[in-house]
């Protein structure tokens, strides 16, 4: 007798959607595609000699190859955990290594998020369109999406949950959201702190390219606003989720959740059930290079990215219609645009690939009500100048003619 496997299933798996964005990655191998699609850092930017002299000095000292090839903590190696500590503290969050969970990149921290506060019908509050990960992260406990109020709404998260309980959390990327590469202002973060404090909401604090900032002056995080109106981060009620994979390298895997330190012995039950540890030779060779790469790395990365970031924005200005818009990120990978209401970005994508091998994703992708057909996300920190305007030039070829026709 054959086995039925969708019915074998547990209910929630028989409605999983595979990443749109994952699938179009694939597309990196194809020869001729130019693809603005994956939130993808340039290779040639990762620290290689630095990862590759740290692997050779750890795997070398028989000490430390004992500590690297062995069983771990959950909570992830010491050093790194500490090292995170301190640049969080730097950063305005207060905190110990005990507030820190060192994770599979900042992705496998929402995943945990999601399994540790929600069960079926709960609420989450996000922002229209968010991070597609973080939606495919939380989909997983079968919640409900509700919109996260305005500043200066009425409406409040009290009045967001379903069948009289209220919100959960709210999921927020306050620097260079993915997908729109938008920031909250200074104003806005605050109101946010406030109005989830007095509510009791939790925070999630997507940080993940707060790093990767190209004008403009750099803003609070969440996370250090709330501390200073608790007085520390284990009086708040804001997480933290981080990773090196914009600045280092995401082959690594390392991300982090900064949280109070009742959540993260919670999260650490969760990680142990999950996978142990994060692979400690990773964690030691990531702390190695984290800890000792050189003051140019990171404005290295940025000038890379911002000159990309502004050839985008100028063959945006002279090959898209002028019915078209854009975002003017101040930083991160990302830039959103929103086309006439008559196109569909799913049906402009294939037809983009058909006749301009340019890749991109569709905007509804980021919506968890399937809205938002007319928009799209491009990333600029790939590709080289003159591919990114030659990828565009052709876009906007494929525009005027869907538009004309």
């Amino acid at each position: 007798m054959s086995i039925d496997w969708n019915t074998a299933f547990a209910p929630r798996m028989r409605q999983a959607k595979g990443s749109a964005i994952r699938e179009l990655l694939k597309l990196l191998d194809e020869p001729g595609i130019i693809s603005f699609a994956g939130g993808i850092p340039d290779p040639a930017l990762f620290p290689r000699a630095e990862i590759a002299k740290a692997a050779q000095r750890i795997l070398g000292d028989p000490a430390l190859a004992a500590i690297a090839l062995q069983y771990a903590p959950s909570e992830g190696y010491g050093p790194l955990r500490r090292f995170i500590a301190g640049e969080m503290t730097e950063r305005g969050v207060a905190c110990g290594t005990d507030n820190i969970l060192i994770t599979s990149g900042s992705q496998q921290a929402l995943d945990f998020i999601g399994r540790l506060f929600l069960a079926p019908g709960d609420a989450v509050l996000v922002v229209r369109p968010t991070y597609l990960g973080a939606l495919q992260a939380f989909s997983a406990h079968q919640p409900t999406y509700e919109l996260l109020p305005a500043p200066g709404s009425n409406r409040t998260a009290e009045s967001c949950g379903t069948g009289g309980r209220r919100a959960k959390f709210a999921y927020v990327i306050a620097d260079f959201q993915n997908p729109t590469g938008e920031s909250l202002s200074l104003g806005e973060r605050h109101d946010l702190v406030a109005r989830a404090a007095a509510l009791g909401l939790p925070l999630v604090e997507d940080a993940a390219y707060d790093r990767l900032r190209y004008d403009g002056e750099a803003l609070p995080s969440l996370a250090a606003l709330e501390c200073t109106r608790a007085g520390g981060i284990d009086s708040g009620a804001v997480l933290s989720c981080g990773t090196f994979s914009k600045t280092i390298a995401p082959a690594l895997r390392i991300g982090w959740i900064a949280a109070p330190r009742p959540v993260i012995e919670k999260l650490v039950l969760i990680k142990q059930a999950s996978d142990l540890h994060i692979s400690t030779l990773d964690q030691m060779v990531l702390h190695e290079v984290a800890a000792a790469i050189g003051p140019d790395h990171l404005p290295r990365i940025r000038g890379t990215y911002r000159a990309r970031r502004d050839a985008m924005l100028g063959a945006l200005a002279a090959f898209f219609p002028a019915a078209a818009r854009w975002t003017r990120p101040e930083g991160g990978m990302f830039i959103w645009a929103t086309l006439p209401a008559q196109l569909d970005a799913e049906a402009l994508l294939r037809r983009s690939l058909g006749e301009a091998q340019v890749a991109f994703v569709p905007g509804a992708t980021f919506h968890a009500d399937g809205s938002g057909r007319n928009t799209l996300r491009l990333n600029f920190s790939l590709n080289p100048e003159a591919v990114a305007i030659e990828g565009i030039r052709r876009l906007g070829g494929v525009l005027h003619r869907a538009l004309a026709a």
